[in-house]
């Protein structure tokens, strides 16, 4: 486990259940993952939870500030753990993988919201649908580009989109 739930879970006053740990540890496992993506994990380990203690559980755990969600698209939302670094979604239409990038980057946008319209921002619920660069590059028929480094502003790390 990446963090301390049961702690956490204890300072509010609640137990970490089995049923609690096993959908936190598929939400971290997953990253990016439906409550149906969240319900097959868990049914890996315990046959007999259901959708319905998936989605009580995610509620209490989003209550809780352990679990955050965004949608990413028209399906179901998908859900991440909140104690991970402040990002917004960049879907790709394509592929559907999920491309975490530094909130910081929408920095200039925020600020324009805030100032003109007097508007903040939730940029944690934020996805930016698009093309990947590897799905631009066979678009337009070369080869995929590398992954921008560590120095780039968007994180190098990709993730399946919802029930990949």
């Amino acid at each position: 486990m990446s963090t301390d739930w049961k702690t956490d879970l204890r300072q509010r006053g609640y137990r970490l259940t089995p049923q609690r740990q096993l959908v936190l540890e598929a939400v971290d496992t997953l990253e990016h993952a439906t409550p149906d993506d969240i319900l097959s994990e868990v049914r890996r380990t315990a046959s007999g939870v259901n959708i319905s203690t998936v989605y009580r559980t995610l509620e209490l755990l989003e209550e809780l500030d352990l679990v955050s969600h965004a949608h990413l698209g028209h399906g179901a939302p998908t859900y991440h753990l909140a104690d991970r670094h402040h990002h917004i979604h960049l879907v790709c239409r394509d592929c559907t993988n999920v491309i975490e990038a530094d909130v910081d980057i929408v920095s200039e946008f925020t600020e324009k919201l805030r100032g003109t319209f007097g508007f903040e921002t939730d940029m944690k619920h934020f996805a930016i649908f698009g093309r990947c660069a590897d799905c631009a590059a066979k678009a337009a028929g070369r080869s995929p580009e590398p992954a921008p480094g560590p120095d780039a502003r968007m994180a190098p790390e990709r993730t399946p989109g919802p029930g990949q």
